[in-house]
């Protein structure tokens, strides 16, 4: 399939998942991208039943990113596009506002709790800057976030953390994407528990499942 053919789901509850890793260095060939690959290996892990991948390398240039974003929600169709790199406070790092530039509406309680799942690890978890919005047209509506750089940072937020005994510490973002997904319309998604637990309302679960 061309990397500019929409994507077409083989089933009606079938995610299609926009990847994106921006870096200079990894696009220009210097260095080899573990983002994406991140990315992809751990939502095959979670969730329940298949997914569509369209991945995209790209350096930090603020304008490529909004494009990029546009593409992937607007043309290829995805309910949900994950990026990794350029959040922290150097000159370079312009995800958060290239994200921004394309968004109908800021959904801020995934970027805190973000920061709060990386400052149990490092307090310059303070000078991340990783938002997350909402992308409306008048067919399809995508959730976009912005994840860490670092393949380790990835999972922590995305499935949260928890004690030695299973007890959970701080919850994972991930834990309310299928849910919002469902309030803008898009396919109802399932997870692993093991990995993460996807919490809804007992109004918005389908009979014949529990998660």
């Amino acid at each position: 399939m061309s990397a500019h053919t929409p994507l077409v789901r083989s089933h009606p509850d079938e995610l299609l998942v926009g990847l994106v890793s921006i870096s200079d260095r990894a696009s220009s060939g210097v260095y080899e991208d573990q983002g994406i690959p991140a990315l992809q290996a751990w939502l095959e892990a979670a969730l329940v039943g298949s997914c569509q991948f369209a991945a995209r390398l790209i350096p930090d240039e603020r304008q490529q990113i909004s494009a990029t974003l546009i593409h992937l929600v607007d043309e290829m169709g995805c309910d949900l596009v994950l990026t990794t790199g350029g959040t922290g406070p150097a000159r370079r790092d312009v995800t958060p506002e290239a994200t921004l530039a394309v968004a109908s509406r800021e959904m801020p309680g995934f970027g805190e709790q973000m920061r709060q799942i990386s400052l149990r690890f490092v307090p310059t978890a303070i000078l991340s800057r990783q938002v997350a919005v909402i992308r409306e047209t008048p067919q399809h509506a995508a959730l976009i976030i912005n994840l860490p750089g670092q393949p380790k940072a990835i999972r922590e937020t995305l499935e949260g953390l928890k004690d030695a005994q299973g007890n959970t510490l701080a919850a994972g973002i991930f834990a309310a994407v299928p849910y919002c997904i469902d309030l803008i319309g898009g396919p109802y998604i399932e997870t692993r528990e093991q990995v993460v637990r996807a919490f809804r309302p007992k109004s918005a679960i389908r009979a014949g499942n529990k998660s």
